[in-house]
Order: structure tokens, then C-alpha cells, then sequence
């Protein structure tokens, strides 16, 4: 994407103590590699795992792996190989196989592929990772950096990335290769054709324009086999802003709609081509805000993606379905009607939810000032301090809210729980004059 994780946006595996569970393998016993490979078929490509076809059912993260398990999934992505011995044995655990990242450093933070020696001590550092997990059962595939392609100039940069993919065919004959683009366009695609052909598929990070992907992949010629390594809500980059420019965030209610209608028209329809997915993210982090990318709160609870993502994996949505948002304003307004109010004036915010269980809700309430320090293609960023609100219920999900006194960019969130770890959330900036 124009994303990625703890970086969609550049991520390294962060683990996150508690959140998954490791089991050591037994001592002494030798780790057994399971053969993957992409063979071509009559009707396209196939990803094939011992022998049989694996059509990869993903979340890109590395918290919660119990629940891909529990929700259908059966493998998960990182971004780099911090962590990456216990992330493979929880995989093994948990049913699961690993898209292991190498992480290859973007031009965009300061790399020069101009520089043989810099270049250099990446491939051999690529190279002592492969010998250190290329046996490891849970293995799938390795994902040979992440997003190279974004604000980017030299195409030396393919070169690397063949060069890598060369030797992991040399060193670890069980598992393909790929890197991992974000978008895709006839610039990359003619690049990589003419200097990486030792990839095995191509990787595409997407996110409004997951619907058309297959489209856009036929139109830039290319004709093997490719998966999505992220897709997810509309980008903070596509869609809607607000006068001061403020990304619009779609609720998690009409998340789970856009992750659902996108998935069926271009991930299941293409499967001729498509090798599968991985969705983003399983987990939680800041980005533009705390909840858009993220299909968990901080705190663990799910939002409706999740019980989407089940069915899609399934066929069947879980028995406990998370609470709904039908709309949610402030000052009798949207999320999308840039919304401004006068510093300390007292103002209505309402949320219009329900739960499909008829669950007791509970509703917080959440003030911050508009995130200023902010990456691109998913680097680190912090979550602004939360703000003391001063407020006072007037109903079920209804507040009166005096407006900071400061000028400037703010966001009021809400979030719906049921009280079984389901969640539903809402955004809306509004800017105090």
C-alpha cells in the first residue's frame, strides 16, 4: 500500500508480550521444511503447500494469531524478522504459515543502491536470515522489502531485490520469493519484467482500489501470478478531507462494508491469478488516527471487520457480531461536512448504534488534537496526547461537549462496546475558530 505496518503503512514485526502464545518445538528435533510453490495451471496459477493447493487466507501483523485461526485465516505477514524464531513457532502453533519479511531498506529513507558496499551488506544480511528460518515448517514465503517503489528514483533498486531472490532459490529450494510493491503501475511492472525475473510473484499493497485491482494488473501486462499483501479501509491519501484538509475515516461499520464488497469483487474473482491475501492489520497502531487502519482497539476488542472477515474466510459470520454505527454527528453534523465550532461553546455529539445481539452498550468518548507528526508509507507514528474532555451524558450516546479553547485541529472518537470484547468506532475532525 502506501502503507505498512508498525509502518500501511513501514513496518517491522513488533511482538507484543501476551498477545500470542509461543510453543518452543521439542528439543532436539529437527525442523522439517514444508515444500511451497507456485505452479502454473490450465486456468492460470496456483500456490501449492506439500503438494496441495493453498489459497492464502491472511492478516498482515503479528499480535492475535489465535484469533486468524479462529476466524478461518490461515497465515500471517511480517515486515521484517524481528522476532521472527517466536513468530514462526506461534504461527506452527496456532495452524498458521508466515510470509516472512526481509526487510530492504527504501531509497526514501536515505539508501543509496548507488553505493555497492551499502548494497552489499544488505544482500548478506538478507542472506544470514534466510539460513537462520528457511527450514522452519510454518514458512510460506519471503516478502523482499516493503513498498520500494514509493517515492523512489532509482530502479537500481530491482536489481537488489533480484539479486536476493536469486540467492534464497541457491539457498532455500522450499519457499518463493517475492517483493512487495505498493499500488501497482506500468513503470514498476516493466522495470521488475526486465531486471527481476527471478521473483516468483509479485506482491501488491492496495486499498479504495482493491475493487479494480485485477483490471489494473491485466492492463499493465503483467500475466503471472500476484497476491495482496495489504488491503483495507479507504486510504487516508483517497478519500474525503475536510476545508483544513483533514482525511475523513470511515466508521468500522462502514469499513466492514468496503472490506466486504471490495474482497468478493477482485480478491475471490480473480483467483485464477490471485494466490490470495493478506489483510491490514491484524492488530492496532496509529496512523492519521488510532483506529483506521487497525482491526482491534488498543485494548483487544474487534470491530465488525473481524466478524467480515470470518465470513469471508468461512462462509459464516460468529454468533456474537459486533455492535453497529448507523451515524454519528456533532453540532447536528457529519464526519464529512468539515465541521467548525467556537472555542468553549458547548455543543451535541451523537452516535446512533446498536448491537445485532441486543447487548447492553457502554460508549467512550475520546478527544484528541489532530495528528501533525505524521509518516508516509506507514512510518512510526505517535498518538496524540488524549485531551480532558468536558462533557456531560445526556442519553445513550448522546454528550454535551464544550470545544477546546485553543484553535486548531481536533477529533472527537466514540467507541461502541458490547461488553464481549466487540467494538464499534467513529471519528469526526471538526476545527475550533
Amino acid at each position: 500500500m502506501q502503507k505498512i505496518l508498525f509502518g500501511t503503512i513501514a513496518m517491522c514485526a513488533t511482538i507484543c508480550n501476551g498477545l500470542f502464545a509461543v510453543e518452543q518445538l521439542p528439543a532436539g528435533e529437527k525442523l522439517q521444511p514444508v515444500k511451497v510453490e507456485v505452479k502454473k495451471t490450465e486456468k492460470g496459477f496456483q500456490l501449492l503447500r506439500g503438494g496441495k493447493p493453498y489459497f492464502v487466507k491472511g492478516a498482515g501483523g503479528t499480535a492475535y494469531f489465535h484469533r486468524v485461526a479462529a476466524n478461518g485465516g490461515n497465515s500471517i505477514r511480517t515486515w521484517g524478522t524481528d522476532g521472527a524464531k517466536e513468530i514462526l513457532d506461534s504461527a506452527q502453533q496456532n495452524g498458521l504459515t508466515v510470509m516472512m519479511g526481509l526487510w530492504v531498506a527504501p531509497e526514501r529513507h536515505g539508501f543509496n543502491y548507488d553505493d555497492p558496499v551499502a548494497v552489499r551488506k544488505q544482500f548478506e544480511k538478507a542472506k544470514a536470515e534466510v539460513m537462520k528460518y528457511k527450514d522452519h515448517p510454518a514458512m510460506l514465503s519471503w516478502g523482499i522489502g516493503n513498498e520500494l517503489n514509493l517515492s523512489y528514483t532509482n530502479p537500481r533498486v530491482w536489481k537488489a531485490v533480484n539479486d536476493i531472490a536469486k540467492m534464497i532459490h541457491e539457498l532455500d529450494p522450499n519457499h518463493p520469493a517475492t517483493t512487495v510493491l505498493a499500488g501497482i503501475n506500468q513503470k514498476e511492472i516493466d522495470h521488475i519484467q526486465a531486471d527481476a525475473k527471478d521473483l516468483d510473484f509479485l506482491s501488491i499493497n492496495t486499498y479504495a482500489d482493491l475493487s479494480v485491482l485485477p483490471a489494473r494488473v491485466k492492463s499493465t501486462g503483467w500475466t503471472g501470478p500476484y497476491m495482496v499483501t495489504e488491503w483495507g479501509p479507504t486510504g487516508h491519501w483517497e478519500g474525503l478531507q475536510t476545508k483544513w484538509n483533514a482525511p475523513v475515516e470511515e466508521s468500522s461499520s462502514e469499513k466492514a462494508a468496503v472490506y466486504r464488497s471490495r474482497y468478493i469483487y477482485s480478491v475471490e474473482r480473480d483467483q485464477a491469478n490471485c494466490l490470495g491475501s493478506y489483510v491490514f492489520l491484524w492488530g492496532q497502531k496509529q496512523e492519521r488516527t488510532p483506529t483506521w487502519y487497525g482491526l482491534f482497539t488498543a485494548k483487544g476488542e474487534e470491530s465488525e471487520v473481524i466478524d467480515v472477515m470470518q465470513y469471508l474466510w468461512t462462509g459464516a459470520y460468529p454468533k456474537n457480531r459486533a455492535p453497529h454505527i448507523y451515524g454519528f454527528t456533532l453540532d447536528s453534523k457529519r464526519a464529512n461536512q468539515s465541521v467548525y465550532l467556537k472555542p468553549g461553546t458547548t455543543y451535541h455529539a451523537a452516535v446512533d448504534a446498536f448491537d445485532p445481539n441486543n447487548d447492553a452498550l457502554s460508549y467512550r468518548w475520546e478527544l484528541l488534537p489532530e495528528a501533525t507528526k505524521v509518516g508516509e508509507g506507514g512510518d512510526h507514528e505517535d498518538k496524540p496526547e488524549a485531551l480532558k474532555m468536558v462533557l456531560k451524558s445526556i442519553g445513550k450516546g448522546e454528550i454535551s461537549l464544550t470545544a477546546p479553547k485553543a484553535p486548531g485541529a481536533y477529533r472527537l472518537f466514540i467507541y461502541v462496546a458490547d461488553g464481549k470484547n466487540k467494538v464499534a468506532t467513529a471519528n469526526i475532525p471538526f476545527y475550533v475558530q
